[in-house]
């Protein structure tokens, strides 16, 4: 069960065996709301200059964000968001938003593939239209795994911003429009790569669709916060010890990370109805202890 439902479920079995009120059922949001205070103040942020992955990287964290470390991210995307278990370096998140925030607007995780170096020649003949098309179809051919592993289908609509490499700098980024199932509202999935000698940071940004025009706001200064440390640079790369990547530009931007940037989308907009269902949850159990008194 996730970490946040089980504390959540004690929290109001305990309130409510202290009011000896076994025959009322009510969600005291002024206390829920505490417990979501105090999850949110219970991390540790960090500004200036930070080191990734024992010096791999850096991030020169922009004005008006705050960045959170691996480990208390690995919390926040697993235990808080219910994603599955994997490796990150951090989260980034604009200054006032935090985890659980009411209105939640985007958050930036960043991770490291290190996949081997990934030749860019083939960059200035992309045809982005064909290959949106293409994305486009493995994302439906993949919808009967999802719905085995008990995820809602999902539909990419179209770039939301096309993607653009940056020769000189060795960074790439596009964004995607995608449509869960049952969804009100499609989901934001912005893409930014950063090469690198032997690998790629990637940093994958998720918001409802309407953040697009606030995130293009924050786009370039979360682009350049992000460097590989001498050494680990694109331009360190050495053939003759180094691994080349099995894909260039187009298949970094329609590969495996599909799947996982589904996930992280649709399970980061929902915390609020996990953390309600753990009162829902409370209630069932509570009715089946004590009869059906309302």
């Amino acid at each position: 069960m996730n970490r946040l439902i089980i504390t959540l479920v004690l929290f109001f079995a305990t309130q409510t065996y202290a009011q000896n009120d076994l025959d009322s059922i009510s969600f005291d949001t002024n206390q829920y709301q505490k417990i979501i205070d105090s999850i949110n103040n219970s991390f540790t942020y960090q500004t200036g200059t930070v080191e990734l992955k024992d010096g791999l990287a850096t991030i020169n964290v922009p004005k008006g964000f705050k960045f959170l470390d691996s480990k208390q991210s690995k919390y926040v995307l697993t235990d808080l968001w219910g994603n599955p278990p994997g490796e990150t370096l951090g989260l980034l998140f604009p200054d006032n938003m935090t985890p659980m925030h009411d209105a939640f607007t985007y958050a930036v995780e960043i991770e490291y593939a290190e996949e081997g170096y990934i030749d860019d020649e083939d960059a200035e003949d992309l045809d982005y239209d064909d290959l949106l098309e293409e994305m486009q179809a493995d994302i439906i051919s993949a919808n009967p795994q999802r719905i085995e592993q008990g995820y809602p289908t999902m539909e990419l609509i179209r770039w939301a911003s096309a993607p653009y490499y940056d020769q000189e700098n060795k960074k790439l980024h596009w964004a995607k429009e995608l449509k869960f199932e049952d969804a009100e509202v499609n989901t934001l999935n912005y893409n930014i790569r950063v090469l690198g000698r032997k690998g790629y940071l990637n940093l994958n940004a998720i918001g409802d669709i309407n953040m697009l025009e606030t995130f293009n706001q924050d786009r370039d200064e979360i682009i350049q916060s992000v460097e590989f440390s001498p050494g680990n640079r694109y331009s360190d790369f050495n053939p003759d010890i180094d691994q080349v990547a099995a894909y260039g530009i187009g298949g970094l931007i329609a590969g495996k990370i599909l799947a996982k940037a589904g996930f992280f989308a649709l399970l980061l907009k929902f915390w609020k109805f996990i953390a309600i269902g753990a009162v829902a949850l409370f209630s069932g159990f509570r009715k089946k202890l004590f009869g059906k008194k309302s």
